[in-house]
């Protein structure tokens, strides 16, 4: 399984040059993770820095009543891992499952402090993927309390219409913050238009 995408994603931070992008991406090993399987249980501490190319996970915690509640789904393209269990070395609160068979690489929190030491350029390029997740992770924050589910919904529809080929309506509805009902009735109504 050849490197591209991932050297691809590395190089188009424009924090690195393509010959680092390649030593940094040599580091990485490839790893899938079958339909239903976890890349991390609820627990556990999370030690892999995953590049997805194929398939999609779904990041999910329980509520105090033990319902599952959607927090993150990720696909091709996207780094995935729990950030607070990974950086903090902690248990993590949350799971990632796989909604679909899943391809990609590697590298663990050894393996990635290392370059972070080794290379300037790669702390750079670190730096940018942890204030870019935190910056969508803020922004969907805002968008729960200053957008209508509607919106929300469109935004979705838009930025990832492949999730929708992969994820259940319960697990969209639960990252949308709103019940199967009221998921069913904006589709509905997104029908029509």
């Amino acid at each position: 399984m050849a490197k591209e995408k991932l050297v691809k994603y590395i190089y188009e931070s424009n924090l690195v040059s393509q010959a680092t992008a390649q030593l940094i991406a040599e580091r990485f090993t490839a790893l899938t993770i079958p339909k239903n399987a976890y890349l991390l249980k609820t627990g556990q501490i999370s030690d892999a820095y995953f590049f997805m190319e194929e398939g999609y996970l779904r990041a999910f915690a329980e509520d105090i009543n033990s319902n599952e509640v959607t927090t993150n789904f990720c696909g091709p393209g996207q780094m995935a891992f729990e950030v607070a269990s990974f950086f903090n070395r902690t248990r993590s609160k949350e799971s990632i499952q796989a909604l679909a068979d899943c391809r990609g690489w590697f590298i663990t929190y050894a393996q990635l402090n290392g370059l972070f030491h080794e290379m300037p350029e790669f702390r750079e390029f670190g730096r940018f993927t942890l204030v870019k997740g935190f910056s969508t992770l803020k922004n969907r924050m805002l968008a729960t309390i200053t957008e209508p589910a509607e919106e929300r919904y469109r935004h979705l529809l838009v930025e990832q219409p492949e999730l929708f080929h992969y994820a259940s309506l319960k697990h969209i509805a639960s990252y949308l913050g709103i019940t199967d009902t009221s998921l069913s009735r904006i589709r509905a109504g997104f029908s029509k238009k």
